[in-house]
């Protein structure tokens, strides 16, 4: 109750999340109070010296983009994975970050030596919030122990 209006960016024609918290979003959207639009990518953040004052958003198919305005910005969880920087120097699969996973420990090793990751840049099937700081938690061990044997 602390907007009187909420709008919901999606680059997709639909959720991947849990059915549940799909159909309390549509319930919402069907009240008025949440506006959806699918299909698009946040573009620009706009704003001047007091703040924020809307978005620019982008059809995914065809480009188009249109302004809404508005005074607060809230990146969720299931974003693209920001990789960009490791490409070239760490292994990767579709813009993830790839990881031992194996039974010797070192789960969350990547290609090079004393180089860890976690979270969504290394998870493309989960990515929540709490596998994330689960996989945290493993990487700092992995770390712990890496840097205990040099």
């Amino acid at each position: 109750n602390i907007a009187d209006e909420v709008h919901v960016i999606h680059r997709r024609d639909s959720f991947r999340s849990e059915k549940i918290l799909a159909d309390r979003l549509a319930e919402k959207a069907a009240n008025g109070n949440v506006v959806m639009h699918y299909n698009r990518t946040l573009d620009e953040v706009l704003g001047d010296q007091m703040g924020v004052t809307g978005v620019r958003i982008k059809d995914a198919n065809s480009e188009a983009t249109e302004e809404i305005d508005l005074a607060g910005v809230f990146i969720a969880i299931g974003h693209k994975p920001n990789t960009d920087m490791f490409v070239g120097q760490l292994e990767m699969k579709d813009g993830y970050l790839v990881v031992e996973s194996g039974l010797n420990g070192n789960a969350t090793q990547t290609s090079v030596p004393g180089v860890f990751a976690a979270g969504d840049v290394s998870d493309h099937i989960y990515r929540q919030a709490i596998t994330s700081a689960g996989t945290g938690c493993m990487a700092a061990l992995d770390a712990e122990r890496f840097l205990d044997n040099l």
